[in-house]
């Protein structure tokens, strides 16, 4: 029996390019990549699933970092439990980690980057919620300006 090795690359925004993450996940040997144009923190991103939807028991879902895979830990960890339930293991480039069920070590590794991603994740938060705060302070509410003042009408 064969097995496949599936790529998944993400990106949050349509400004980014996936090549990077491409062109890793070709040269680690992905047959398939299935892609997003999404944050991370979003559950509900149609390339990942039918990423999921198409490996098969022995196969391997890749990611160039875990954090493509998304940002919440409890969302990264449900991925991984889903996969390992299909006999699918689950492989991220940067970090260097294999996760299935009979790796231990694999496991530790993947729940302490997991803990690191959604770490990450909550900075950006802050500091976003922080921008905001300084920018109203200075009277600047967001958003872009109209296009017809009420002058204008």
């Amino acid at each position: 029996m064969i097995f496949l090795k599936i790529g998944y690359a993400r990106v949050s925004t349509g400004l980014q390019n996936l090549d990077l993450q491409e062109d890793s996940l070709n040269k680690f040997g992905c047959e398939k990549i299935f892609t997003d144009h999404m944050s991370g923190a979003k559950s509900n991103r149609p390339g990942l699933e039918m990423a999921i939807d198409f490996v098969r028991s022995g196969d391997t879902l890749v990611v160039w970092r875990l954090d493509r895979l998304g940002r919440n830990m409890e969302d990264l960890i449900s991925i991984v439990n889903r996969l390992n339930e299909r006999g699918v293991s689950f492989h991220s480039i940067q970090e260097n980690i294999t996760m299935d069920k009979s790796s231990s070590t694999g496991q530790l590794m993947f729940h302490l980057f997991a803990a690191f991603a959604e770490f990450e994740r909550n900075l950006i938060l802050e500091r976003s919620a922080a921008g905001r705060a300084a920018a109203r302070a200075r009277g600047r509410f967001g958003g872009r300006p109209e296009k017809l003042s009420e002058q204008d009408l």
